[in-house]
């Protein structure tokens, strides 16, 4: 892509403020096009490895993109040269798509049970195929996607030196229940037409190798793979249950928040996540703004938390919205483990798991829309659930907002880097400046900071919020500064 060159030459310092330009759409509807319920983007996701995508949506399907742009050098001395320096920005195209959930019923509480994906993870690859969790309300399943080669029956082969007396060739006729019979004229001989078997080009086969069901009782809306390649876990409002991924029918209980009485409820689980590296580790936030870290070798039933992570209460009244708002919606750990990413209605928040005492970084997202908490409270808005990702340096992190933006902001110790970019062919068509200066001092990552509410107005232009498009879901590249972001059926792809 033209200029792809300058902007990677720009991003190779990573202490610079990147400049993002668009990369690629999928899925774009033209101007009053309607958007279909089931065609909502509701779920995206990087493998490790960055080489493949996957979406899934309201309807139940899960569509999976592949990189084309991968290194593929002959040996020549350009090609060598050029391997000192990063590859283009990615590109990936269409690999196939399957129905992986069904609407269903569930005939004892008499619910129905919607097909919508509420989240993939990838997992370990084997023997050049691919292997991914998808999950919907109550039920988990394992996927295997491998290519495999179609073979297809052609022309019916003859043996030309059997032949009939007058040169021809015989046709069998099946009779006895489809035995060929084969007819053969005095003085000659018959022959037998036989298939033959070719194979074309492969093509992906995804496949369902495990069904995890019928152990949560509530909405299903995490699940985690572990380091270990192992297990996995599954969460809902309030347990959290550990899974072998050989073992369908059965689960542990690892956390459960149910109180004796129902009336005695106070918070419930929202997003668990388990630590990248250390497979005895785990978090999961609550609906109150506080975030727990678990040891799986404490004890087999972990109620009770190797640490907390909430922020001090502010000083002065409460609001009815306070609470609302304080509820984390999604958590994110850093590629090393050390840090987590948690977002809340408001605000990006980043922990140093080594200090509980607070975060050490909180983002402003939208700090302008505090003045309109009742209209947000009115047409439901205040309970979406915004996903937030972190870049695999651990220098950014990026999260949704309204009007199909997203703001990507630098977490490393000293940057100022804020960014407002809009989910369309011209991503900088709501630019927010970046101040000249930042908020509060930082010379060290374990100061507080707190940034991005400089957001002059609603957006950069000062245009009205429109609150039916949301950016509720997006994910970061695993290895260069690339992001995906959903925007109803859109998936947008960016790079810097």
């Amino acid at each position: 892509m033209n200029g792809g060159d300058e902007v990677v030459a720009a991003s190779a310092d990573p202490s610079l403020p990147l400049e993002w330009r668009f990369s690629q759409v999928f899925g774009e509807r033209s101007a009053g096009e309607e958007v279909q319920e089931v065609d909502i983007i509701s779920a995206i996701e990087f493998d490790n490895s960055g080489d493949h995508l996957a979406t899934g949506d309201r309807g139940g399907r899960v569509v999976l993109f592949e990189r084309t742009d991968a290194n593929n050098s002959s040996g020549t001395r350009r090609d060598l040269e050029e391997t000192d320096y990063p590859l283009r920005h990615p590109e990936f195209r269409y690999k196939t798509e399957f129905q992986s959930h069904d609407p269903e019923f569930d005939y004892l509480k008499s619910l129905e049970i919607e097909e919508k994906i509420n989240k993939i993870r990838w997992c370990q690859t084997a023997n050049g195929a691919l292997f991914l969790l998808s999950t919907n309300d109550k039920t988990i399943k394992f996927w295997k996607v491998q290519d495999k080669k179609i073979k297809k029956i052609c022309d019916m082969k003859s043996d030309p030196s059997r032949t009939v007396g007058n040169g021809t060739v015989a046709s069998p006729c099946f009779v006895n229940g489809g035995v060929p019979e084969v007819n053969s004229s005095p003085g000659g001989i018959s022959s037998l037409r036989l298939p033959v078997v070719t194979s074309h080009e492969s093509s992906p086969v995804a496949r369902c190798r495990k069904v995890y069901a019928h152990a949560h009782d509530y909405h299903i809306n995490s699940i985690s793979n572990n380091s270990d390649g192992e297990t996995f876990i599954s969460a809902d409002d309030l347990r959290i249950n550990l899974w072998n991924m050989e073992i369908n029918n059965q689960s542990f209980n690892i956390v459960d928040v149910k109180p004796a009485k129902m009336e005695d409820l106070s918070e419930v689980i929202t997003s668990a996540e388990f630590h990248p590296t250390h497979c005895n580790m785990l978090a999961y936030s609550s609906s109150k703004g506080s975030i727990r870290l678990i040891d799986l070798r404490q004890s087999a039933l972990c109620d009770s938390h190797s640490k907390l992570f909430e922020e001090p209460e502010a000083a002065g009244p409460k609001s009815f919205f306070t609470e609302i708002i304080a509820s984390v919606s999604d958590i994110k750990f850093a590629k090393e483990g050390r840090y987590l990413l948690s977002r809340d209605y408001m605000t990006l928040k980043l922990w140093d798991i080594n200090m509980d005492s607070g975060p050490v970084a909180t983002l402003q997202v939208h700090e302008y829309l505090k003045p309109k908490l009742c209209d947000l409270y009115e047409n439901d808005s205040i309970f979406d659930k915004f996903e937030c990702c972190i870049s695999g340096n651990g220098l950014r992190a990026a999260t949704g907002s309204y009007s199909n933006l997203f703001r990507v902001f630098g977490v490393s110790p000293g940057s100022i880097e804020t960014a407002t970019l809009e989910a369309s062919r011209n991503p900088m068509r709501r630019h927010v400046p970046i101040p000249s200066r930042p908020s509060t001092a930082l010379s060290s990552i374990t100061r507080v900071i707190s940034r991005g509410s400089e957001s002059p107005g609603v957006d950069g232009n000062s245009n009205a919020l429109d609150y039916a498009t949301k950016l509720l879901h997006l994910a970061w590249h695993p290895n260069e500064n690339s992001i995906a972001c959903a925007a109803a059926n859109s998936l947008y792809m960016y790079y810097a």
